[in-house]
């Protein structure tokens, strides 16, 4: 019973490795990570960068699996919260251009001029979406 139980958690824990490392290189094969630190001038911290995505990956699962629980955390989730959509937004707009998605999109329905509104709109979305699930 034990080595089953054993053997089951071995290749769980091995397919969950293989699928994070294909993730996180698939994200860094795409040169998102290398876009950002391009635009923001800290290219000479790229490698913290990507070290910074596998250990938040990797802290995250941790968490999520073994039900770890945080102290203060009633305090720490809106900063959280915060974080994570800043997070997240980031990575979809970085992904977005260096994949040309809006630009071919904005040209075809001809809302060049109003690009601004456009991302604008998009960043309200995802807070008010954010905001009515952290509610519920």
């Amino acid at each position: 019973m034990w080595t089953e139980q054993i053997v089951l958690g071995l290749i769980g824990l091995s397919s969950g490795v293989a699928v994070a490392g294909g993730l996180f290189a698939f994200i860094v094969e795409l040169g998102v990570v290398a876009d950002l630190a391009d635009r923001t001038h800290t290219a000479e911290s790229l490698l913290l960068y990507e070290d910074s995505i596998a250990l938040g990956g990797i802290l995250g699962n941790a968490v999520f699996c073994f039900q770890i629980m945080i102290p203060c955390a009633g305090f720490i989730l809106p900063f959280f919260g915060v974080l994570s959509g800043i997070f997240v937004g980031c990575w979809a707009m970085a992904l977005a251009e260096i994949l040309n998605v809006f630009p071919i999109f904005i040209r075809r329905v001809k809302l060049v001029r109003y690009i601004k509104w456009f991302i604008i709109g998009i960043a309200l979305g995802k807070g008010f979406g954010a905001c009515i699930g952290f509610l519920q």
